[in-house]
């Protein structure tokens, strides 16, 4: 009779190889700035770096609110909706129109005390309504039909690229045209050029993004989220309506991604049909970065995102933001695919 022997074993170390990799990518962070401060290459004034903090947050949130809408319908169709760029882009236009053509606001005459309370209320909710409706439009007309056929992944991603391109074109065809958003005065804050549409950017942001989390954890519908996350089939046997819940994620991801294109464009005052592009990678870069289908790691995805690029900028160039963030997505993929937090709806 053969016999099995069970090799004891010790606690596992919380630090494993990965765990080194990353501590030791943090220290050759901090030695190389450290040596770029030295010989002059990095700022070494205390209020440039906190500036470059504040610009990494603010932009950072913004990818964070994004990142969640292609973290969410990952984790509950294994979907990777690169169309959710032009969900996004769709946002950015509702934003301006409803700017300057409900309200008649002109560049450099921005409303002001409640007044502009109200505007930035009313942007951001018809924002929100344009993309959450164009996501669920979406996932109705494209997603759906393939997802009864039991189509492959490659389908739906193939299908996702073509939404985007017909979005994006139909866009260009019905207003091609870059629009200004919103421009705002910078005041000094303790010597620090805070705008007050970066403090808007970052509170709407924190309430966002805990709305979020305590509904994806709380309540029955984030509950029937994060049950077809984990098993569709066996959901769908316990009672929960499967074909709504894929809605409900798709339309919660378009209603962030709408409220972050509205703070997009007042931040930088612009809506144009390719908008999304840079945006949109930007956000997937988060959401791999947090661990993807993590609504938690998109959240911390999307901040390390934002200060890494500023981070870095402050010891290139503005024109190497870009190649900062791809490298990012490539170093990630390399070395942590599933992420800081691992792949877990709501985890």
């Amino acid at each position: 009779m053969a016999t099995t022997e069970r090799v004891a074993t010790g606690p596992r170390s919380p630090f494993n190889g990965r765990s080194l990799a990353w501590v030791c990518g943090l220290a050759a962070v901090a030695i190389l700035l450290t040596l770029g401060i030295r010989d002059g290459t990095c700022p070494s004034s205390g209020s440039i770096w906190l500036s470059y903090f504040i610009y990494g947050l603010r932009s950072g949130a913004i990818y964070a609110m994004v990142a969640l809408g292609y973290t969410m319908v990952y984790g509950v169709l294994q979907l990777l909706n690169f169309a959710h760029s032009e969900v996004f882009m769709i946002g950015t236009f509702a934003a301006v129109y409803t700017l300057k053509g409900l309200f008649g606001v002109q560049p450099n005459h921005p409303p002001t005390g409640l007044t502009l309370v109200f505007v930035l209320l009313v942007t951001m909710i018809f924002a929100a309504a344009a993309s959450g409706t164009t996501a669920v439009v979406m996932e109705r007309l494209a997603y759906r039909p393939l997802r009864r056929r039991g189509a492959s992944r490659l389908a739906y991603l193939i299908t996702a690229i073509g939404v985007s391109l017909v979005l994006s074109n139909l866009l260009l065809l019905l207003d091609g045209g870059p629009h200004l958003g919103l421009p705002w005065n910078w005041p000094a804050v303790g010597g620090v050029p805070i705008s007050p549409v970066t403090v808007l950017v970052m509170a709407v942001a924190v309430v966002m993004l805990i709305v979020l989390d305590q509904f994806v954890r709380r309540t029955r519908t984030g509950q029937g989220i994060r049950a077809v996350a984990e098993d569709p089939e066996t959901a769908s046997l316990m009672g929960v309506n499967v074909d709504r819940t894929v809605v409900s994620t798709f339309l919660v991801g378009g209603l962030m991604a709408g409220v972050a294109a509205a703070l997009f464009g007042i931040t930088f005052g612009a809506a144009q049909y390719s908008i999304g592009f840079y945006p949109g990678l930007k956000a997937f870069t988060a959401a791999v970065l947090g661990g993807i289908g993590n609504v938690r790691g998109a959240m911390l995805g999307g901040l390390l995102l934002g200060l890494i690029e500023q981070f870095g900028i402050a010891c290139t160039a503005a024109q190497w933001q870009n190649v900062i963030a791809f490298v990012v997505l490539v170093a990630v993929l390399m070395f942590r695919p599933t992420g800081i937090l691992g792949e877990q709806v709501g985890g």
